[in-house]
């Protein structure tokens, strides 16, 4: 197996890319709105009241939101502060990757598991653009991994940190933790039918400390909602945080309340073949060999295999495949077990010596590193092009890094992982250094933010005329544009207006007068297009946003 040597400076290679991203400006929508969201309650010291954009915010449940504001609150309102409890719990997740695969196969399962975990493209990006899904992912598999322990060696503590990691997950996104969680359990037990391990006391004390995890969030929801009958969410009053949670969070996204993203049956399928980058190859002939291998054995238990992991991703896959509101991300509660899938089909060719499938994943982990090496030139040489030619040489001795193993005369397995984990380091390397700084550039928010410093523009005397987010506005001022009309803005004097082009025409044709105006170019950066990406065509791609002073 790789060397500790080997595995541990990949391991810190990871993580300095990891700390690359942190000092990245924030992506619009979700990282500056959340951002934004947790910088309320450090501001206002109100840490009960989800607030979004001064709305009632019901959709997700608060751990995220704490562990932000808790992090502001030791390190100030910064975009790298808002990022470190994500980092933190997904390197949490990783050790559960490890924990898990050790405990259903081996200790070298479980350490490529941690390392597939940490390097799968969606993972990467997760604590870039920050959402929900990182600590929502990080707890649920370290709740599969004590509950499956538990299941396994019947240890107290297992089951209480189990059931402690369910509620926390169940806080960071609602019910799909308890969703997958609940899956995996029954899947394990099915297939080992050990199902005498439910019928134990210990089992009433670890629902006892899911109940003191979940209890937090549960009486935040209850004075903000339950105490507020009055309060109208979506066009309804009388809306209950505690049953919204507990019953109607799901169902209003599988049922299309909260709108339809795609009806493509298959968009989860095809969305795997990049979100788990550069291991999806490898994923697929794992996925491929369980099946063979469960339909051989006639799902008849076998200690050598496990059905957890695969059970759980098939389901999933089923579920969420049947919902009308699909998004990319929502495939990372399940990359932890991908992780361990995919770690023990390779440890098993190791281990084997399977001559024939090793050569061929080392031809396909080669084919993923030239797509990798083009998307690379494409994004330096074509997209944003190099200006600082310490850009370039960091960028060559990288590359001579990795063509240094590609030629290294080593077992085959060894250059599957370090090529594998290069062509992440590679990739995202260049993304969080390069690729990331100057597509944001593109984001208004955050560009007119600055302007605002360098200007010294009063924060508390900026508004908007529309309805539109300035999420990265908000942040990067440490204080919301506020809404007001045009009608209202009439009256007022020495004031600055955020608007777009639509906006600053009805300004115009309303008499206002303005003696200053800056503008920034404006693009919505998490949506890339062909026009964009071209820079002989990329001024079409682009929208206009203002900063005016009326006199």
């Amino acid at each position: 197996m790789i060397s500790n040597l080997r595995y541990w400076s990949l391991l810190m290679l990871i993580v300095l890319v990891y700390v690359a991203g942190m000092f990245v400006t924030l992506f619009e929508a979700d990282s500056a709105q959340f951002a934004v969201m947790a910088m309320r309650m450090v501001q206002e010291n109100d840490f009960v009241n989800l607030i979004k954009g001064g709305a009632q915010y019901l959709d997700k449940p608060h751990l995220h939101f704490w562990l932000a504001a808790f992090s502001f609150k030791i390190f100030g309102l910064f975009d790298w502060a808002y990022r470190i409890p994500a980092i933190l719990v997904t390197l949490l997740g990783a050790y559960s990757c490890y924990g898990l695969g050790k405990l259903l196969y081996n200790t070298n399962t479980g350490k490529l598991a941690a390392l597939i975990f940490l390097t799968a493209q969606t993972i990467v990006l997760s604590v870039i653009d920050v959402r929900t899904d990182a600590v929502l992912t990080a707890f649920t598999i370290l709740s599969i991994w004590q509950f499956a322990t538990y299941i396994e060696k019947r240890t107290l503590i297992s089951i209480i940190i189990g059931g402690l990691a369910a509620g926390l997950a169940f806080s960071s996104k609602g019910q799909i933790a308890l969703f997958v969680i609940g899956v995996a359990i029954i899947c394990h037990l099915s297939y080992t039918r050990k199902w005498e391990s439910l019928f134990s006391w210990k089992v009433l004390v670890g629902l006892v400390f899911f109940g003191i995890a979940i209890a937090p969030m549960l009486y935040a929801y209850y004075h903000q909602f339950d105490l507020h009958p009055e309060k109208v969410i979506r066009g309804t009053a009388n809306r209950s945080g505690i049953l919204f949670i507990f019953w109607e969070q799901s169902l209003e996204r599988t049922g299309g309340v909260m709108g339809e993203t795609s009806k493509d049956y298959f968009f989860f399928f095809h969305t795997f073949l990049w979100i788990f980058i550069p291991w999806t190859i490898p994923a697929l002939f794992a996925v491929g060999s369980r099946v063979r291998t469960l339909f051989k054995l006639k799902f008849t238990y076998n200690p050598k295999f496990e059905f957890l992991t695969l059970g759980t991703i098939a389901i999933f896959f089923i579920v969420a495949s049947l919902s009308q509101f699909k998004l990319p991300h929502y495939l990372n509660i399940v990359i932890p077990l991908f992780a361990v899938l995919t770690a023990s089909y390779i440890n098993d060719l190791i281990r084997f010596d399977k001559k024939k499938p090793l050569r061929i994943l080392l031809g396909s982990q080669y084919f993923i590193l030239s797509i990798v090496f083009t998307a690379i030139l494409f994004i330096c040489f074509y997209v944003f092009k190099f200006e600082r030619v310490i850009a370039s040489v960091l960028l060559i001795v990288l590359l001579m890094v990795i063509i240094y193993f590609c030629l290294k005369r080593e077992a085959r397995f060894l250059r599957i992982m370090t090529i594998s984990v290069y062509s992440s380091l590679l990739l995202n390397s260049v993304l969080n250094l390069h690729f990331y700084p100057e597509l944001l550039k593109y984001q208004a928010g955050s560009s007119m933010a600055e302007v605002v410093s360098e200007e010294q523009i009063p924060v508390d005397q900026i508004y908007r005329i529309s309805d539109f987010n300035t999420w990265a506005l908000d942040f990067y001022n440490r204080h919301p544009v506020r809404h007001k009309s045009l009608k209202a803005i009439k009256g007022k004097k020495d004031i600055w207006i955020y608007v777009n082009d639509i906006d600053l025409r009805r300004v115009k044709d309303a008499g206002l007068d303005w003696d200053q105006q800056f503008t920034e170019n404006d693009y919505q950066v998490s949506m890339l297009s062909k026009d964009f990406l071209n820079p002989s065509t990329r001024k079409r791609a682009l929208k206009k946003m203002h900063l005016i002073h009326i006199r």
